[in-house]
């Protein structure tokens, strides 16, 4: 047996337990690994308040969690990995374990930091696959909501490093951060829009929304079309017209192993905000929803 965290019921953070778990077993083209950093990620909140229930009903007991780093221990048929190999990846029945199962495991280099390959792989798969959606290129202008949030932060990099450039809108206190990561920093709030206006007078070629704040309808607005908008996080999106990007476009993570390689490189920051003992994870839950986080939360078994 082995320590996982489950829950059985829809709710609050107090939902989530420290169970004992059978360890799974790895089937063909899979891999199971010790797990050494789960990454919390926004989505996880959600299934297990109930919020994704009428879209993915639970089948309880549930192990939360979409993305793990750890070394291999068991290897399923085909599985492009050797037992002892470092890598990351999309979990197939939950992180928050001491043991995973991933399918399409990249290779970890020695320098990336545990935290940091397990944070990589949902935000920064998220955030390359919208960029790719959206097209925007080279000498264009692009708008990202919540530019200091986890998707966004990888997003800023990403466009800034193709010769987009990016206008990103965030809270006070992380103006500075944003400008740091390569973009013109827009404080959220009243009146965003007029002040994206002064930041770009040229106009904005394309708004990629991460925060879900209510922003779509003066997004629209500024691109003059929501066919040039894309949201990951507002679910009425279909009201404004605007698409809304969900799951991934690309199962086996092609975008994975660059991603990698440009953070072990230096070339690309994922901010670690603080890791948790995996019976934490209430706590790290809490403190995400609250917004106390200002960067990747990881659970750490």
């Amino acid at each position: 047996m082995s320590k996982a965290i489950t829950f059985s019921e829809y709710g609050a953070p107090e939902v989530l337990r420290l169970s004992e778990v059978t360890p799974p077993e790895p089937g063909p083209g899979q891999v199971r690994v010790k797990v050494k950093a789960a990454t919390v990620n926004p989505i996880d909140m959600k299934i297990r308040s109930g919020r994704m229930a009428h879209m993915a009903p639970a089948d309880f007991p549930v192990i939360p969690g979409l993305d793990a780093a750890g070394v291999v221990d068991a290897v399923g048929e085909g599985a492009d990995a050797m037992t002892g190999d470092e890598v990351l990846g999309a979990t197939v029945a939950g992180s928050y374990a001491e043991y995973a199962l991933l399918e399409g495991p990249v290779t970890k280099p020695g320098a990336l930091p545990w935290e940091v390959a397990a944070s990589l792989v949902t935000v920064g798969r998220t955030a390359a696959r919208v960029l790719g959606q959206s097209g925007v290129r080279a000498g264009q202008t692009l708008l990202i909501h919540g530019a200091a949030g986890s998707v966004g932060v990888i997003a800023v990099q990403l466009a800034a490093a193709r010769g987009i450039t990016v206008i990103g809108t965030a809270g006070e206190r992380n103006l500075e951060r944003v400008t740091g990561l390569g973009a013109t920093a827009v404080r959220y709030g009243d009146d965003w829009a007029e002040r994206v206006k002064a930041a770009a007078p040229g106009g904005v070629d394309f708004v990629f929304d991460t925060s879900g704040a209510g922003v779509l309808a003066d997004s629209v607005a500024l691109t003059g079309d929501a066919g040039k908008v894309i949201t990951i996080a507002d679910m009425t999106a279909a009201q404004h017209g605007v698409r809304f990007s969900a799951g991934t476009s690309e199962q086996s993570g092609e975008s994975l192993p660059e991603l990698v390689q440009l953070a072990a490189a230096g070339k690309l920051t994922v901010p670690v905000w603080r890791t948790y003992p995996l019976a934490e994870a209430a706590e790290a839950h809490a403190d995400l929803e609250a917004h106390r986080n200002q960067g990747k939360a990881v659970l750490v078994p």
